[in-house]
């Protein structure tokens, strides 16, 4: 079911003009269908604020629950923001305090940029354990991408994220470690994901601490684990949010840093992303920048356009899943006079359902 457009926030606009459904409050509001309220802790930096809103937004407004999604995105202090991106948020974000008086059922929580070798030295890092620590209390489920990821093993068990050699940044094939946990009903027991990040928590250090492997790669680490109780937490280290062309601009931006002088080395291309159209013309553009750089003429534009049509999405459709699976949960644990088609009655035993028969290993 669709997304309830119950603000004037633009990401609303944006969506119809892709093509999703997206209702108005007043058509919402006439319809007799139960509401799901999902917070949205955003944390990125200014350049990607917006567009992560999209990424996840896309994702809820894709599950097939018979629900209204209301999505509240909001923020919090010590992150560093330009006047233009901060008056964004006070126009159209909620704030924290809000949030708490009037309830949510849910909440995901992006990654963030981060400045130094340990996240509680962060600015942000006292007013994240706020929320955290609140969610945990109150909400059916807390969703965590990468450095949320890292922040909150670090909160609840002193986990410290380990330093990769290398940047972990690409798409990576994955492997299903557990198929009856609902959280991976109906999904494919091998796909790709991306990632992207320079530190990792690794398999070794979750179980531990007690916590639950879903997913993971050989090369690519864990993607998904879950909390002792199989759901409160969910754990994902890549990005199941991201766009065709995300990882594109993430290595746009490091090869203007090149470019810039801002670091002395041209970035790899993200593992298993660039096919052979894609290679050569890179090849081309950085064979043209690098001339240009030594002969100090202005560089030529980086062609996105050309890269686009050579770009696939080979994870899209288990995101989706993924998505549409937790947020049938959250719905089955915050309505449970409500079933859900492939769920049965809840035990209070068993709320999830993984000590009977419930789930078929697909």
């Amino acid at each position: 079911m669709p997304l309830v457009a119950h603000t004037q926030l633009p990401t609303y606009t944006s969506l119809r003009q892709q093509g999703h459904e997206v209702l108005s409050l007043e058509r919402a509001l006439t319809q007799d269908i139960r509401e799901l309220h999902i917070g949205l802790l955003n944390m990125m930096p200014d350049a990607a604020l917006r567009v992560t809103e999209q990424q996840y937004m896309r994702l809820i407004g894709s599950c097939n629950q018979i629900v209204q999604f209301y999505v509240h995105p909001f923020t919090i202090p010590g992150l560093e923001r330009s006047p233009d991106v901060q008056a964004y948020i006070d126009t159209y974000y909620d704030s924290f305090e809000q949030l708490q008086e009037q309830g949510l059922d849910a909440l995901i929580v992006t990654g963030a940029n981060v400045t130094n070798p340990m996240l509680e030295l962060e600015p942000f890092w006292e007013p994240l354990q706020a929320v955290l620590n609140w969610a945990g209390d109150h909400l059916a489920s807390v969703l965590c991408s990468c450095l949320a990821t890292h922040a909150l093993l670090k909160l609840k068990y002193g986990i410290d994220r380990r330093r990769l050699p290398r940047k972990q940044w690409g798409v990576f094939q994955h492997r299903v470690r557990d198929r009856s946990h609902p959280l991976l009903h109906d999904i494919n027991s091998r796909f790709d994901m991306p990632h992207s990040r320079w530190n990792e928590v690794a398999a070794d250090q979750l179980e531990a601490a007690g916590l639950h492997i879903l997913i993971d790669s050989e090369v690519g680490g864990v993607q998904l684990a879950v909390s002792p109780d199989h759901f409160r937490f969910i754990y994902f280290q890549g990005h199941p949010e991201y766009f065709r062309n995300s990882l594109l601009k993430e290595y746009k931006r490091e090869v203007m840093r090149f470019l810039n002088d801002e670091v002395d080395m041209l970035p790899p291309h993200p593992e298993n992303y660039f096919g052979p159209d894609a290679t050569h013309i890179d090849k081309m553009y950085l064979r043209a920048v690098i001339q240009a750089k030594r002969e100090q003429r202005p560089f030529p534009p980086f062609p996105e356009a050309e890269f686009d049509p050579h770009l696939d999405n080979t994870w899209g459709d288990t995101s989706k899943a993924l998505f549409n699976n937790w947020l049938g949960l959250v719905y089955r644990l915050t309505h449970p006079d409500r079933h859900i088609p492939f769920m049965p009655g809840i035990n209070p035993d068993d709320p999830l359902g993984l000590n009977g028969s419930n789930f078929v290993n697909y």
